[in-house]
């Protein structure tokens, strides 16, 4: 596999919008393996510039500071660019609950931005990262990265089928990320470090397990393999918020435990990955879920006047229907994280 990725990567430009985030700065270390020609790191933070600057200490790498809500900014930073990930999105439930509109302007507006101005500039392709929460999207975040998903597709099918441009446009869309940014982990963690029970929203609300490096695999997979607007899901284990609490003071011989403090307003008790509607159309290998638009092309009647879709048979692919893992199933995933172990380190 990792022929593959040198294949693609080497020798070529690459943007990635948000790219001082938790998975820009995963997804470098990686890049960086494949020999690119230049790595271009575009994001609003020059804090976290420098940070990334300073950590990579890498002439590969470009910093442009710039928004995705801007189209200027984008045009400055993709001409000449290869690839694009685009990892630019306002991620917090409860930021976007109170702002809303604000995350509509980042998430859909911002990518629409950043998928046309691609097309105009003959990029080779986009991989856009969604989330699980656009699967039955309950809150703000869910369901603007639905509408970002949709756009994907509308895209990817307007200008294929009118010969505009020969940029494929796909996206990944993975569950919970462990140790990613404002994820429960590190929040985890630093209660713990107050000396406070852990706070669990439900013991048997569910959540997937992703670690950090597998959705970065994902990512570079589809850059490798992606189809012009077809969604692709890592598959993953999952565990409940009692299991993870337990597994967090397992490690760390925490004994305060944890507490209950209930569901916040815009939260699942369970996670969903693919839609029963999706896995009709949907094919799979051991570790992707590769899912097609609706339908190729711009044949309208297949939206309005036919239909022959039997859902009733079907499960989505959730949660709480995936792998569960158990409590040290779960301590053997996280004694795998860079955090983790550092944050044990620290406390010898």
């Amino acid at each position: 596999m990792k022929i593959e990725y040198k294949k693609v990567i080497e020798r070529k430009t690459l943007l990635i919008t948000g790219g001082t985030g938790s998975f820009g700065n995963s997804v470098v270390g990686k890049l960086l393996e494949y020999n690119p020609k230049k790595i271009i790191i575009f994001s609003r933070d020059e804090k976290k510039q420098l940070d990334m600057r300073n950590k990579y200490a890498s002439q590969l790498l470009k910093f442009v500071i710039g928004d995705v809500r801007d189209k200027e900014s984008i045009e400055k930073a993709i001409d000449g660019v290869d690839y694009v990930f685009h990892a630019a999105a306002l991620k917090q439930v409860p930021t976007c609950e109170f702002f809303p509109l604000e995350a509509i302007k980042t998430n859909v507006l911002g990518t629409y931005n950043v998928i046309n101005l691609a097309m105009h500039h003959k990029v080779k392709k986009v991989v856009i990262l969604s989330t699980d929460k656009a699967v039955y999207p309950i809150n703000v975040v869910g369901m603007t990265k639905a509408l970002v998903e949709k756009v994907m597709i509308a895209e990817s099918k307007n200008y294929t089928d009118l010969g505009k441009t020969d940029t494929v446009v796909c996206c990944v869309r993975y569950g919970n990320v462990l140790y990613t940014r404002g994820s429960v982990l590190p929040y985890f963690v630093s209660i713990f470090k107050e000396n406070k029970k852990l706070p669990v929203t439900h013991p048997n609300m569910t959540r997937f397990l992703l670690p950090l490096i597998d959705a970065v695999d994902l990512v570079l997979y589809v850059l490798s393999n992606g189809e012009n607007g077809h969604i692709y899901v890592r598959k993953s284990p999952a565990c409940t918020l009692k299991t993870l609490a337990e597994s967090v003071c397992k490690i760390f011989n925490y004994k305060k435990g944890y507490e209950e403090v209930g569901v916040r307003a815009g939260e699942k008790m369970h996670e969903t990955l693919v839609t029963k509607e999706e896995l009709l159309r949907t094919g799979e290998s051991s570790r992707y879920f590769k899912i097609p638009p609706e339908s190729q092309g711009l044949d309208y009647n297949k939206y309005f006047y036919r239909g022959d879709i039997d859902i009733e048979s079907i499960k989505p692919y959730t949660s709480e229907n995936t792998k569960r893992l158990n409590v040290l199933e779960t301590v053997r995933i996280l004694l795998k994280l860079p955090e983790i172990q550092h944050e044990l380190k620290l406390r010898k």
